[in-house]
């Protein structure tokens, strides 16, 4: 194994959040950035340096769970949605004026798999740094042999399972037409047996979707056929794309957890534990809240944040009560809470 996947777990100090255009905050500048973002504290990660190679919400799947809201753009056509020279670009500049994240990973708007030049951004990681590069998809596109060898270039993948049969994947998952619940498993399983660094499945469970145990144990069954590494189990604790969509308990996660061999980790952010730099982004975040309305994506445009930022804060923000939401015209708007 590479020197480069000894992933420094849960170092949260220097966190900066990045910036879509060159702003000042106070006495701080931040860099421009269109297609990075971070690095981010991740609790599987550590920080992570995101790299975004789709627009927002393309993607296979359209997750009734999916923190950045629903799928605009449902599809399994490959090609170059983002130009990847550019990022590679702003890689190669990154790391050479800054460099300090624990990994790089690609992840965002969308499926990141969709960009037919993916494993581009992995090699150039590789070449220019030692830094270890993550890959987080929903698996869909791993029956084609060409994503398996660029994906397998990758320290750690990370795959998501939510379903146990056909009925299930297009309840949680809502699947563009032509995936098949046999093929996504499938491509899974093809994927183990030819990588050789580690794999980690995610489970989302959604309270009265997928969270009974009889099923639970139905997805248990075929995650033990595919040999991941570690699985994880992950509830809605941050804003999900379908209002009806509620969260597990703790207690509840860590239950099932048990039914899985190996036995799953909970990854769900119940804590709301933080570092002092991130409680300085939530206090400006609840300041401007306490004076309008707003929706996340109007948060990431005043903020210059990624809108899986936006979730992270939001979802502790939702937890600790800081903030509340309504509804208008069909959007969904955070508010402060009056006390």
């Amino acid at each position: 194994m590479r020197d480069r996947v000894r992933v420094r777990i849960g170092r949260l100090q220097g966190y900066a959040s990045p910036f879509h255009a060159t702003a000042n905050i106070g006495m701080m500048t931040m860099k421009t950035h269109q297609h990075l973002f971070g690095p981010v504290p991740s609790r599987r990660l550590g920080r992570s340096l995101g790299v975004d190679l789709t627009p927002a919400k393309t993607c296979s799947f359209d997750c009734i769970f999916c923190q950045l809201g629903r799928t605009t753009c449902k599809t399994m056509e490959r090609r170059e949605y983002l130009p990847v020279d550019p990022v590679l670009e702003e890689l190669r500049s990154w790391i050479r004026e800054d460099g300090d994240a624990d990994i790089v990973t690609l992840a965002g708007s969308g499926e990141p798999t969709l960009n037919s030049r993916f494993g581009d951004v992995i090699d150039v990681v590789h070449q220019s740094s030692r830094l270890p590069v993550a890959l987080l998809t929903n698996g869909t596109t791993l029956i084609d042999p060409d994503v398996r060898r660029a994906a397998a270039k990758a320290d750690i993948v990370k795959i998501s399972l939510s379903a146990w049969d056909t009925a299930s994947m297009h309840r949680v998952n809502r699947p563009c037409s032509g995936i098949s619940f046999e093929n996504l498993v499938e491509g899974q399983r093809r994927f183990r047996q030819e990588f050789s660094n580690r794999l980690w499945l995610e489970v989302f469970l959604v309270e009265g979707v997928n969270s009974h145990p009889d099923q639970v144990a139905a997805i248990a069954a075929i995650a033990q056929t595919i040999g991941a590494d570690r699985i994880q189990l992950n509830t809605a604790v941050r804003p999900p794309a379908e209002a009806y969509v509620r969260a597990l308990s703790a207690e509840a996660m860590t239950e099932l957890a048990a039914i899985f061999s190996p036995e799953a980790e909970t990854i769900a952010e119940f804590s709301a534990a933080h570092s002092s730099a991130i409680e300085a982004t939530e206090e400006r975040l609840r300041a401007m809240l306490h004076r309008r309305p707003c929706t996340a994506q109007q948060i990431a445009d005043v903020f210059g944040l990624h809108p899986n930022e936006v979730s992270k804060y939001l979802g502790k923000l939702l937890r600790t009560k800081a903030v509340v939401t309504e509804t208008r015209n069909g959007e969904i708007y955070y508010t402060h809470r009056n006390p």
